[in-house]
């Protein structure tokens, strides 16, 4: 059954270091696939390597994270060319897209050559679950602020825009995040914006924040606003999910 309608939940989390492996899945990860309807059968999770270039030892982890999980896990890998002859197909078939950190810029010009910017929208549409953390959050939102052209964050403002506000990632554990995030707000530079502390995940249905969720006690989503050219935050505490 794919998600009763389109359903995103965009994190600063969903990893943690395994007993046994390198990376388990979190808390974040595991409602993705609550949020995906999947029940009665090992859920499919389509991984997503491309905002840190496809590194094999990562996808090898999310490998051993999904069986730990008792997920069956795809990669998409783009390099050098896609693994899979049907990319489409291959998408539609999951039951939760999760998609990796790294590069935003990056991920969002190859997945644009490839014609993924029109695939994730259509499996979005048709009840897959679109998820990831930081780069993997950024991607379906109108942009946010960004490390991809270098050590000083600056403002992206083209991503896939799915969902029409800004995005600011790892709020709380990179001092220069929130007051860049204010700034863009209050310029204009970037709309409406919501942020998530490490551990926190945001989910929308269709284009509508419904929850904050946390798999970390004590984190906050915040949304900021321009009012009278300035920016005003609000803090929304999140539901703190149950253990994997």
């Amino acid at each position: 059954m794919p998600a009763d309608e389109p359903t995103i939940l965009a994190t600063s989390g969903g990893h943690r270091l395994g007993g046994r492996t390198m990376v388990e899945f979190d808390a974040l990860v595991h409602h993705a696939v609550d949020l995906s309807g999947a029940h009665g059968r090992r859920p499919r999770i389509l991984y997503v390597g491309t905002a840190i270039g496809d590194a094999e030892h990562f996808t090898a982890r999310m490998t051993e994270a999904a069986r730990v999980a008792g997920f069956d896990l795809t990669p998409l890998h783009l390099f050098p060319m896609p693994n899979v002859e049907d990319v489409e197909g291959t998408v539609l078939g999951q039951d939760v897209v999760w998609v990796m950190g790294g590069s935003v810029a990056n991920l969002l010009a190859v997945w644009r050559v490839h014609g993924l910017d029109a695939v994730f929208r259509r499996a979005w549409q048709e009840g897959v679950v679109l998820s990831g953390v930081s780069a993997g959050s950024i991607c379906w939102f109108e942009g946010g602020t960004t490390d991809s052209f270098g050590p000083e964050l600056r403002p992206l403002t083209d991503a896939l825009g799915y969902l029409p506000y800004g995005n600011g990632v790892h709020y709380d554990s990179h001092e220069g995040r929130r007051p860049l995030v204010h700034r863009l707000v209050a310029d204009g530079t970037l709309p409406e914006t919501h942020c998530t502390d490490d551990g926190v995940g945001l989910v929308y249905r269709g284009t509508r924040l419904v929850e904050a969720v946390s798999e970390t006690a004590g984190k906050g989503a915040y949304v900021v606003v321009r009012e009278n050219g300035s920016a005003v935050e609000e803090r929304i505490e999140p539901r703190l999910l149950p253990g994997p």
